[in-house]
């Protein structure tokens, strides 16, 4: 018998912010600017194996946090977490969420070409994340350009 795995989609999201890689790095590193572009993060370090959280708005039997493990760290070029949350009892918002966010640098001469990749959205299960997510991290990058230019 062949097993079917769920489909999965990708949120990607490609922005060219006028700062240099090691501006934009300094954003998605830094716990005090990650609080400023997306929400503030627990525990956070920039060493691959940190666990860290993020606290959102809970539904049903999810408590609202975020459970994250930093995957690949390449100073000012690629950041990867797991980012995990919901609950299996939850349907539509807060039902279960295993994926990865990925980040990745390209200098353009003097800007940055960043490239988000949040992965591994099983549908239909996590269609209502795939949606609310998409447009979440579309207004999330022009913030992290705004917050990258503000002093850490």
């Amino acid at each position: 018998m062949i097993e079917l795995k769920p489909a999965t989609q990708a949120i990607i999201v490609d922005e060219i912010l006028p700062h240099a890689p090691e501006t934009i790095w300094k954003a998605l590193t830094s716990s005090r600017l990650i609080a400023r572009w997306i929400m503030e993060p627990t525990g956070f370090a920039p060493v691959v194996g940190t666990r860290f959280t993020f606290k959102t708005t809970p539904a049903g039997a999810w408590d609202g946090t975020i459970h994250c493990q930093v995957l690949e760290v390449i100073p000012n070029e690629r950041l990867s977490y797991s980012w995990k949350g919901g609950d299996d009892g939850n349907v539509g918002y807060g039902s279960r969420l295993d994926t990865v966010v990925t980040w990745t640098l390209y200098r353009q001469g003097d800007d940055t070409r960043v490239r988000l990749v949040h992965s591994g959205f099983e549908l239909p299960r996590n269609e209502i994340a795939l949606t609310n997510m998409g447009r979440g991290w579309k207004s999330i990058l022009p913030r992290l350009g705004d917050v990258a230019g503000e002093d850490d």
